[in-house]
């Protein structure tokens, strides 16, 4: 019974430690965010403004195009940045690696919010 009891208390604890540290936002992630929306605002904007695309309208940044284009994962949208496609040039070069990740991660967090 104590055994049970010990567990329970163990597992509540680190129940609440995960969510606590979870929910806390650290100065490298706001410093990813920052990154990203200037990177976005730099080198996307000019077809991207708003999660639009003046290329291409079908194809937006908006969450429901990502879906259905296979772009909703920041792994999907790096490649896309990384490598291009279509009328879309790549940045591999313009932008390094972490540029690259930082806007992949702003463009998905815009999406989920509704640009």
């Amino acid at each position: 019974m104590k055994t049970i009891q010990k567990l329970r208390t163990l597992f509540v604890s680190i129940a609440l430690s995960a969510v606590f540290l979870l929910g806390m936002d650290s100065p490298a992630l706001a410093a990813d965010a920052a990154t990203g929306a200037k990177v976005f605002n730099a080198n996307c904007a000019a077809c991207h403004a708003g999660g639009g695309n003046a290329i291409n309208p079908a194809k937006t940044l908006k969450k429901d195009a990502l879906v259905a284009n296979g772009k909703d994962t920041v792994e999907a949208i790096v490649t896309q940045v990384t490598n291009g496609k279509g009328a879309m040039p790549s940045f591999k070069g313009r932008l390094n690696d972490d540029q690259i990740q930082s806007v992949a991660m702003y463009v998905l967090d815009k999406s989920e919010q509704g640009w």
